[in-house]
């Protein structure tokens, strides 16, 4: 009886080191293959941050038109390029939201970066932030 309570615990704690190991970071979020950084650089088309509420988001469609939010107001305009981004006047609602930075909509250019990062610049080629690939459109 001993012995089987042994050999079941053993079982146990083997399939959940395998569970962990399998998680990887423990974040739940994948990391990106670099054919996968590859494909995102040569394609810039997709969702950039997260539509969390609060939270700062670009989507840019293959026909150049851009949506988005700064984390309240909504923004809206076109963009062109590649590795190296321009947006067209962005138009952007302007609601009071305590504690949101409106950052996002004074966007005039974006660079990609590796890791699948955009790194966002005003018309001054200074930096305003960062939003990280989401996902392609669907």
């Amino acid at each position: 009886m001993k012995r089987f309570f042994l050999s079941s615990a053993a079982v146990v704690l083997a399939c959940g080191v395998a569970a962990c190991a399998s998680t990887g970071s423990g974040s739940g979020a994948s990391q990106p293959t670099e054919s996968e950084t590859s494909v995102i650089l040569q394609d810039p088309a997709g969702l950039w941050g997260s539509k969390e509420q609060g939270q700062p988001w670009l989507e840019l469609s293959a026909d150049g038109k851009v949506a988005g939010s700064d984390g309240c107001n909504r923004i809206t305009g076109t963009w062109s390029g590649s590795e190296e981004l321009e947006f067209g006047a962005l138009a952007s609602t302007k609601m009071y939201c305590e504690g949101v930075d409106d950052w996002l909509s004074r966007a005039a250019t974006a660079k990609l970066e590796e890791g699948n990062k955009m790194l966002v610049l005003d018309a001054n080629g200074e930096e305003l932030g960062t939003l990280a690939y989401g996902g392609s459109n669907s």
